[in-house]
């Protein structure tokens, strides 16, 4: 089952959800993958279907929100040559073409209620029907669904059948936003950077201490995807170099950034000595003298601490 080390973390959430896709992988069930926008799908459907029986045939993806509802039906079940103005030709659609294989449709939520019915039908006898023939042919498909969206709702809407949110919610399995695996993010960062220098043939950057605590802070809506997009970028601008804290986009600062601003240098100036001596104390009182808590308040290291102690005269 090496096919799941490609997805890097190690959270028990994460590691949870493997598990269950694990088992999942050795059977046809059918799977709904569930979660937000850019945790990670298709790459998790991609993995059962590596771990499957069906690993050496087709596995064919369809995005349910990018086509319209004229062409999705022709899309999945095909049609016949003249069944509607502009078909110049038969062709046979998607689960044809994934016979023996696997169907991975994403977005299901959007799926056009009228075609819903058609993919009941085939969940239950394995029965499709082109645009336009009469009779209905068989094929040996399994379905990986996905959705961003709550099915439950929309099925309280009349805006999904509850027949096929049954049909499809067999063994459902719920991502993990990013913001509820922060403790990933260090790792992921690591692993984009590194695929990033050998895209673009740069030196690796690496990152600090405080810019990593504010990518843990930010709250992740876009997820894995936009934590890829910013590491893309960061390697290009700062390739070969640590990202330090100013270096990010002012958005992905967020709680970080508003600690910062209660910093404002005085226009008189300060003696330095004297803040880092009186933050010195104060951590000390908040950890009741506990050495080691108290550095890892402070962001150094116990014997940077107690150097600095040292150097401040506290005991």
């Amino acid at each position: 089952m090496s096919h799941f080390k490609s997805i890097i973390g190690q959270s028990p959430a994460l590691e949870s959800l493997i598990r269950s896709a694990k088992m999942v992988a050795a059977t046809d069930v059918t799977v709904l993958l569930q979660g937000e926008t850019g945790t990670g799908k298709e790459i998790f459907a991609n993995a059962i279907q590596k771990a499957s029986s069906r690993a050496d045939q087709a596995f064919i993806t369809l995005n349910c929100a990018a086509l319209p509802e004229s062409l999705i039906e022709s899309e999945l079940f095909g049609h016949k040559k003249g069944s509607f103005t502009g078909a110049t030709a038969s062709t046979q659609g998607l689960f044809k073409a994934a016979d023996g294989g696997t169907l991975f449709l994403d977005e299901i939520n959007s799926l056009p209620y009228t075609i819903q019915a058609k993919l009941l039908r085939f969940l239950e006898c394995g029965e499709c029907l082109a645009i336009g023939e009469t009779k209905t042919y068989q094929v040996d498909v399994r379905i990986i669904a996905a959705t961003n969206t709550d099915l439950s709702h929309l099925v309280a809407k009349q805006e999904f059948r509850s027949d096929l949110y049954y049909r499809l919610n067999v063994v459902p399995l719920e991502l993990p936003s990013l913001r509820h695996r922060s403790n990933d993010i260090e790792a992921l960062i690591n692993h984009f950077m590194t695929i990033m220098a050998t895209t673009y043939a740069m030196e690796t950057s690496t990152i600090s201490k405080q810019a990593l605590k504010a990518l843990k802070a930010y709250s992740w809506p876009g997820n894995i995807r936009e934590l890829r997009n910013i590491c893309e970028r960061l390697s290009i601008l700062m390739a070969g170099k640590t990202i330090e804290l100013e270096n990010l986009p002012e958005e992905f600062l967020g709680p970080a950034l508003q600690k910062l601003d209660l910093l404002v240098l005085p226009e008189s100036g300060i003696a330095l000595d004297s803040v880092e001596a009186n933050l010195i104390h104060q951590a000390l009182n908040r950890t009741k003298g506990n050495r080691s808590k108290t550095a890892k308040l402070l962001g150094l290291t116990r014997d940077t601490l107690i150097y600095r102690m040292q150097k401040h005269g506290f005991h």
